[in-house]
């Protein structure tokens, strides 16, 4: 189970949630007004919504990952933890007054309130996020800190920390064995063992800590100096010579454990989302437009040279498990298909399979495999299996990216990784944009990486083949 200490003021986001039930009710209140006066409802049925709206309410935004008076949330962040909450709000407010049978859901009455939901709360939240801000900015709400150890280890904290004064940290200083420019060409405060007398002698609210356990006499004494002056300690753990990874921390019977490549996707809430979106776009296209690009291309595949329309290859799939990856044929039938890769000017292509590579249409079928779940929309591309045995064998982190399915199109593609892999180095930036996603997936970068592929389609990729 993952425990996050949150040091945010829960009066806060009380009084927060308290102004947008508010909005909610009075919004309620003028429909109601509204709709009595054309006669369509009564009181009651508007009473009764409102008890139910504010509960379903309550539990959403208990859902909500980020809130706007964090010290370090960005707009980013915001927007999805808006997203989220108001999404959840919709279906699950539809979904109880549709098992109840209740008068009022009407497309006339629910669309209005809930595009006003919409709105309103992610202005609501944007325009108090930047009131918070201006708040710390002018000194108010904030955090007198030092930092004690090796201040490589937090740098980019320490940095923020000091140079962004809307984050509420008003940084003294850092005690280490000797200054480090690179970190930081003011604030050296001494050295560790100066650090109990500092915090003595000042009015401090919390303290960083990063030293190694070999030092376990100091970082005592520390602590019962912070103990015995209402200063908070915290501990930072020496992570410096890992691999720079997003990280999360879980309690395992007491004890911390640091995991490396934490993915959003190991939720099980996040997994839902991505495959009922997956399961309904890819039903949706089956059944519709697919059929009609078949039977086109098809024909046209079968005219430009004799063998199947589909091509069938073996590929690596999540945790590494094979599976059929399915795409219409863009080359003549030879037995190098599963060993070679393709390159610009391959003679292996057809006239009409140039055409399909370069605008993506040979990945079309692969959307059986997305209705089948063994790939998503989105995603690390499939690789053949003799690329993973050979890439695995020269990128330490390369398997990483079977930490999730593999999809249609992905981060990297859209990011100039597309096309053949000259290089050693092409690999290695595609590896990296492939875990980068895997470590920061929303449902809206999703959506960003669908519209990128669909414009680099239309527009043409050079390296497209």
């Amino acid at each position: 189970m993952v425990k996050e200490n949150k040091t945010s003021d829960n009066s806060i986001r009380r009084m927060i949630l308290a102004g947008e039930l508010i909005a909610l009710n009075a919004a309620l209140l003028t429909m109601s007004f509204v709709y009595q006066s054309l006669g369509n409802v009564t009181t009651p049925h508007y009473k009764r919504l409102m008890l139910l709206m504010t509960l379903v309410y309550v539990l959403c935004d208990l859902q909500s990952q980020y809130h706007i008076h964090d010290r370090f949330v960005r707009g980013d962040q915001l927007l999805r933890s808006s997203m989220q909450s108001t999404t959840l709000f919709i279906v699950l407010s539809l979904m109880v007054m549709w098992v109840f049978r209740w008068p009022l859901m009407t497309w006339d009455f629910m669309l209005p309130f809930y595009g006003f939901i919409i709105i309103f709360v992610f202005l609501y939240r944007w325009g108090l996020r930047n009131c918070i801000k201006w708040y710390r900015r002018h000194g108010h709400n904030t955090m007198s800190v030092i930092f004690v150890g090796n201040i490589n280890v937090a740098s980019e904290l320490y940095k923020t920390m000091a140079s962004d004064p809307t984050t509420g940290f008003n940084v003294k200083g850092y005690f280490a064995d000797k200054p480090r420019t690179t970190v930081t060409e003011k604030g050296y405060l001494g050295k560790p063992e100066e650090a109990p007398a500092y915090i003595e002698a000042h009015q401090l609210h919390n303290v960083y800590c990063l030293l190694p356990s070999s030092q376990n006499d100091l970082i005592n004494t520390i602590m019962q100096t912070c103990a015995h002056n209402l200063v908070r300690y915290c501990h930072i753990p020496d992570a410096f010579n890992y691999q720079r990874h997003t990280m999360a921390i879980d309690l395992m019977v007491g004890t911390p454990v640091l995991s490396l490549h934490y993915e959003p996707l190991s939720l099980v809430g996040n997994r839902i989302i991505k495959r009922a979106f997956d399961f309904t776009v890819s039903s949706i296209f089956l059944l519709t437009i697919f059929p009609f690009v078949y039977i086109i291309f098809g024909l046209l595949i079968k005219l430009s040279s004799p063998g199947p329309v589909f091509f069938k290859q073996k590929r690596s799939g999540l945790n590494g498990k094979d599976f059929y990856c399915y795409k219409f044929r863009s080359m003549r039938v030879n037995v190098d298909s599963d060993t070679v890769q393709a390159t610009k000017d391959d003679p292996r292509k057809t006239r009409i399979g140039e055409f399909m590579r370069r605008t993506s249409i040979d990945e079309l079928p692969q959307f059986i495999n997305v209705w089948l779940g063994n790939m998503s929309i989105v995603g690390p591309r499939p690789h053949m299996l003799q690329h993973t045995k050979q890439y695995s064998e020269l990128i330490a982190s390369y398997m990483v990216r079977h930490f999730t399915k593999p999809g249609i199109t992905g981060f990297a593609q859209v990011s100039g990784f597309r096309g053949e892999t000259q290089e050693l180095w092409q690999m290695e930036g595609r590896i990296k944009k492939d875990i980068w996603y895997i470590e920061h997936w929303s449902f809206a970068l999703d959506l960003f990486i669908i519209w990128k592929t669909i414009y680099n389609a239309i527009h043409g990729e050079e390296n497209a083949y």
